[in-house]
């Protein structure tokens, strides 16, 4: 390929609107072009990037098992009406209709399509498993998108689903998915984790997800350094702390603590660590009718030591908030402790609701907590003593670098990681909904397990550059870069000895089947390589008339400093040996 063929259209700014690494770059290196919020043209530089990821996944689904198939983009409502999506999804659910004022959605994943087709075509437990996957458009209408094709509204995402005749043979279909993911990671190049993940409401160990590590990852990553332990920061587990309960050694005291509503300001106050205070959390879970009214409200109070956060999926796996939960209202805390929050504690209580305390709280003595007095906390807090044992005792935080690690092997270290990928075991949710069985062997019929499998495919250009980039743009792993060489030829538009170097070196290399870009545009090189580096070009060859007399090229990989001379007659070899390393 020739750079005077292509489309290169660089920017030396980026545009005000884009706020992290991936987006500006993308833009000023021309690989990406904004249409609307959250919508963009894939421009020919990042296309070929995108092209390269779908080749890696298509080729490794293929190696799985997995058989490809497309389906539509506008797909009918009465496949989501079946499963309820169509009114659970909420506004993210594009829907529309159509002339005949009927209604379809555009697809943000394909379950219910999927779903259709197997129980069409999968009767007989004789045609189990299968694996079936697209790399599709989907659209999700986000009400904030942002950073580029990190959150964008319209994307392309490789969506797999397998189906099984049970739950052994879907586990061992899950596990063909999860290391074909771990070989399609492997190949991008890229420092990733794959991380322990929660199931939801369906239950089960069976979810991982595919971090890509960045200092700017949204997500939590919690791993042990020690072990292969890893898990997002909704599924690590914080551990009961060693040993007994200490004794008590103070009294119990209502002290005064003037305008100080949280642990900290109390802490402060006192001149005690924020690790002696516990804070209160009122929540509330309402039991419906049929008719969705309120019928019954029970109100939870949630002890954690001031020092950390509540975590709100291990909150609503407890016994009685499976079905959800919410914060209580002001009326319901004041009915319940006398009190407005920032003064609440588990002592003195006008009604009485469920306590449930944290694996640390549960076995700590001496501990300060709101008295339901305004301007008033409780010191020397003692559990038996003072109060009741809790009604519960539940890991319900956050963990945090240092804690042990469940495994046992040692402290966890955490680090941001942005999600391309995720493989789930979704057993029959989706079979039972839209009652897609088959026939087993007595021909009986039976619903069909189903995992499913998904990864961003034009998320994980923008998480590569995340994680890949310096001052000068991005540094694309081999494996996905636009053009793997590019050979820069100076003053070629005056040197018939350079162009004929450039070319030479160009059609060996391209023969070779290696993915080289000569850039033949005349531009000075102070731009050319800029356009280069900006572009993220792994490997570069510079070509000049000096040069030559002497003999000798430059070589220099996008991550090196300085440039090395290689002898012209060896160039191609050493060139193709820097590709094989």
């Amino acid at each position: 390929m020739k750079a005077s063929q292509f489309l290169i259209s660089t920017l030396k700014e980026a545009p005000a609107d884009a706020e992290v690494v991936s987006h500006q770059l993308m833009m000023r290196a021309g690989m990406i072009k904004k249409l609307g919020a959250g919508i963009y043209s894939y421009m020919p530089m990042g296309l070929r990037v995108i092209r390269k990821v779908e080749a890696i996944v298509r080729e490794e689904m293929n190696r799985a098992g997995a058989v490809e198939l497309t389906m539509p983009v506008v797909q009918p409502a009465e496949l989501w009406q079946e499963t309820g999506r169509f009114e659970k999804m909420g506004p993210e659910l594009l829907r529309i209709k159509d002339r005949h004022a009927r209604d379809f959605v555009i697809q943000p994943t394909s379950e219910e399509v999927v779903t259709d087709i197997a129980r069409q075509e999968l009767r007989s437990y004789k045609q189990l498993p299968k694996n079936l996957y697209q790399i599709q458009t989907k659209f999700r209408d986000e009400r904030r998108p942002r950073f580029g094709l990190m959150r964008g509204r319209e994307f392309v995402m490789k969506d797999a689903y397998s189906f099984d005749r049970d739950p052994a043979s879907a586990k061992a279909s899950y596990q063909v998915m999860a290391q074909a993911y771990r070989r399609i990671f492997d190949r991008f190049g890229l420092r990733y984790r794959a991380v322990a993940a929660d199931s939801g409401a369906i239950g089960g160990d069976l979810s991982e997800e595919f971090q890509v590590i960045a200092a700017t990852g949204e997500d939590a990553i919690v791993y042990c350094p020690a072990s292969d332990y890893a898990a997002n920061m909704e599924k690590a587990e914080a551990l009961a702390p060693a040993g007994p309960r200490a004794a008590a050694t103070q009294a119990l005291t209502l002290t005064p603590t003037p305008d100080r509503s949280t642990c900290a300001k109390v802490a402060e106050l006192l001149g005690v660590p924020l690790a002696t205070t516990v804070k209160s959390l009122v929540l509330a879970s309402d039991e419906l009718n049929d008719y969705d009214e309120v019928v019954k409200t029970r109100l939870w109070l949630l002890l954690l030591r001031g020092d950390r956060e509540m975590n709100e999926v291990k909150v609503g796996k407890l016994p009685g908030l499976e079905a959800g939960f919410r914060f209580a209202t002001g009326a319901e805390i004041e009915a319940h402790f006398g009190s407005p929050p920032g003064y609440l504690g588990p002592i003195g209580l006008k009604q009485p609701l469920t306590v449930v305390a944290d694996r640390e709280v549960a076995v700590m003595a001496d501990w300060i907590c709101g008295a339901n007095e305004v301007d008033h906390h409780l010191t020397g807090v003692n559990w038996g003593r003072d109060l009741p044992e809790p009604d519960l005792v539940a890991d319900l935080r956050n963990v945090v670098a240092g804690d042990p690690s469940p495994d046992g092997q040692g402290p966890l270290a955490i680090e941001r990681g942005i999600e391309v990928g995720h493989v789930f075991y979704l057993g029959t949710k989706y079979s039972r909904a839209m009652n897609a069985t088959f026939l087993d062997e007595t021909g009986k019929p039976q619903f069909m397990e189903m995992g499913c499998y998904g990864i961003g495919i034009t998320r994980l250009p923008a998480a590569a550059i995340e994680q890949n980039h310096d001052e000068r743009g991005i540094i694309w792993p081999d494996a996905i870069a636009p053009f793997t060489v590019v050979i820069c030829p100076i003053g070629m538009d005056r040197s018939a000895e350079v162009r004929a170097a450039a070319e030479r070196l160009h059609d060996e290399l391209q023969d070779a089947g290696v993915d080289v870009l000569l850039d033949d545009r005349g531009e000075r090189p102070g731009a050319m390589f800029a356009d280069w580096e900006l572009i993220g070009v792994p490997h570069r060859v510079v070509i000049s008339d000096r040069g030559l007399k002497e003999g000798l090229l430059e070589y220099q990989h996008r991550r090196e400093a300085a440039a090395s001379k290689v002898p012209a007659d060896q160039v191609f070899a050493f060139v193709k040996g820097r590709l094989a390393a």
